[in-house]
């Protein structure tokens, strides 16, 4: 059964489709079997991974609309052993056409059923909202991965997404749980970044990850090229960063398993 994870956060510009895309890559990497679902109607992690959502005729959109096969919208990447699952704007009309479909905050898991034993690890990108889209997304998942940036109100928007969370778990998913806190964007010279990082640690300790994602013109460079930063620049610090996390990310899971 493979393990499910959202990556999420409401606040915006956080870096989450960036972790997503480079720890998945990290991930395979390391010899997992990985599945990118992009839940983005922005389709940035799908451009990230060197697929033009414009062009793309199948997505995510019409697995969960038109009961499309997983075989007929999945596409390989240049990472050996990860797959996506890509999307475009077409996603975004699901938020309307779903408003009188019955247990539309499940569609994502039950899709997801028939894809589990073919992968070891399944991330969702999840969009900057608490929408239908990132709602079936945590009704799917197993556990979430928040990026959180290390700036002032980091904190506010994590104590909001906690709590959107524990209303995922008291009312759809009560199996839900919180992977980890991945801090992001992070400057050693910056005063703030690191009060931030002192009280996200201090505050929520050992879900918070030892590997920390630093401010970095390579991570903004890659997404242009469509690669990750792990096949971009693997010299890089951002990368460097990625590849840590994805080796922790990993071990907790072993440690979780025992």
């Amino acid at each position: 059964m493979a393990k499910i994870v959202a990556v999420a956060n409401q606040k915006g510009g956080v870096g989450k489709t960036t972790t997503s895309v480079n720890l998945a890559t990290g991930v395979a990497l390391q010899g997992k079997r990985v599945l990118l679902v992009d839940m983005d109607p922005q389709g940035n992690a799908t451009s990230g991974l060197g697929l033009d959502p414009r062009t793309l005729q199948t997505t995510v959109y019409n697995c969960l609309i038109n009961y499309v096969k997983f075989d007929d919208a999945v596409k390989n990447t240049e990472v050996s052993g990860l797959s996506l699952l890509p999307a475009n704007a077409d996603l975004a009309g699901a938020e309307i056409e779903l408003v009188n479909v019955e247990e539309r905050e499940k569609l994502l898991r039950h899709f997801l059923k028939d894809v589990e034993p073919l992968f070891d690890i399944i991330f969702i990108d999840c969009p900057p909202a608490l929408g239908i889209l990132t709602v079936n997304a945590l009704v799917a998942a197993r556990s979430v991965l928040i990026p959180v940036q290390c700036e002032y109100y980091a904190m506010e928007g994590l104590s909001r997404l906690i709590g959107s969370i524990d209303r995922i778990q008291q009312s759809l998913n009560p199996g839900l749980t919180i992977e980890g806190i991945v801090l992001t964007m992070y400057d050693a010279r910056n005063t703030l970044a690191r009060q931030v990082t002192d009280q996200v640690r201090g505050h929520f300790k050992e879900l918070v990850y030892q590997s920390t994602i630093p401010r970095n013109v390579t991570l903004a460079e890659a997404p242009s090229y469509g690669r990750p930063v792990l096949l971009y620049n693997v010299a890089s610090a951002g990368a460097q960063a990625y590849l840590s996390l994805a080796k922790e990310f990993i071990s907790h899971g072993e440690k979780g398993a025992r």
